[in-house]
């Protein structure tokens, strides 16, 4: 498929806000051909035209493969975890998010093992766990790689800034798109809805400001029903309460109840029928 020069610059331009051609201070030997040029300040700038030629190719691959659950994607990088999630959602494959468990791709014995087709990653120096065990099983393995790297066991590198929040959301966003496009899914009359926004890691505070978190019922509409007054309260201050507090009262032979008990719906406590007497504890050696 054949995208646009419309499209292809938009994509560009959105990879540049997300500030994707920012590297870093040291370059690996392996990336430099993907370098553009070296800033006064030392951080070396990627070559946008090859990170979008290298999603293209990540997205063929990806559309090669006819079942999407023989997909895993991966990061260990808190900024990609939510990315993560949602590219799985939207293309149907596997992912894992969080600390690689060692032997996940080598162990069968194991409760979670795994034998996918293709391996996606977010870093490879983060990820470098999975990146040895799909060494060991002929796994082929996409990454996106900054300038400092490391390209071992990688198949295909795609050169971006895999550090920041807002460029690793808008590389997956483009990426699933694309094989969303290639699948045919997407097409121009039924575009896609779906806004980078939504890949994008989000502090725990900004999601509780928001009311994500499910204690804001009122904004959603959910209005919460009216619970019923408890027995005894103040709907119970007619004629036939005061009624049946005289008849206790009168039973008692004492004051009607005052406080918790009237108010709570208690019932008085029944007078004993006989005192019971008064024994000295001297008095029971005697019986005994």
């Amino acid at each position: 498929m054949a995208f646009s020069a419309a499209a292809r610059e938009a994509d560009i331009a959105l990879l540049l806000a997300a500030q994707v051609h920012l590297g870093t201070k040291n370059c690996n030997y392996q990336m430099e051909r993907y370098v553009y040029r070296r800033r006064n300040d030392g951080i070396y700038v990627i070559n946008l035209e090859k990170t979008y030629e290298k999603l293209v190719m990540a997205a063929r691959v990806i559309v090669a493969i006819e079942n999407p659950q023989d997909i895993v994607v991966q990061s260990a990088r808190p900024y990609g975890q939510r990315a993560v999630f949602k590219f799985a959602q939207y293309l149907g494959c596997k992912s894992m998010a969080g600390r690689h468990t060692p032997g996940t791709f080598t162990n069968q014995i194991q409760k979670n093992f795994e034998e996918p087709r293709l391996l996606v990653l977010t870093d490879p120096r983060t990820d470098h766990q999975p990146i040895t065990e799909t060494a060991y099983v002929n796994i082929p393995t996409i990454a996106f790689c900054d300038t400092d790297s490391p390209m071992a066991h990688v198949d295909i590198a795609i050169p971006a800034n895999n550090k920041g929040k807002h460029s690793i959301g808008a590389l997956y966003f483009l990426l699933a798109r694309m094989v969303l496009q290639m699948r045919d899914v997407v097409t121009p009359t039924n575009p896609w809805e779906v806004v980078v926004d939504l890949f994008f890691y989000r502090e725990p505070e900004e999601a509780k400001e928001d009311g994500e978190d499910g204690g804001d019922f009122q904004a959603e509409g959910f209005a919460q029903a009216a619970l019923p007054a408890p027995a005894g309260s103040s709907d119970m201050w007619g004629a036939e309460a005061n009624e049946g507090t005289a008849a206790i009262s009168a039973g008692y032979g004492g004051e009607a109840p005052t406080g918790f008990e009237s108010a709570g719906g208690f019932e008085a406590a029944v007078a004993p029928i006989q005192p019971v007497a008064y024994v000295a504890p001297a008095d029971f050696g005697g019986e005994y």
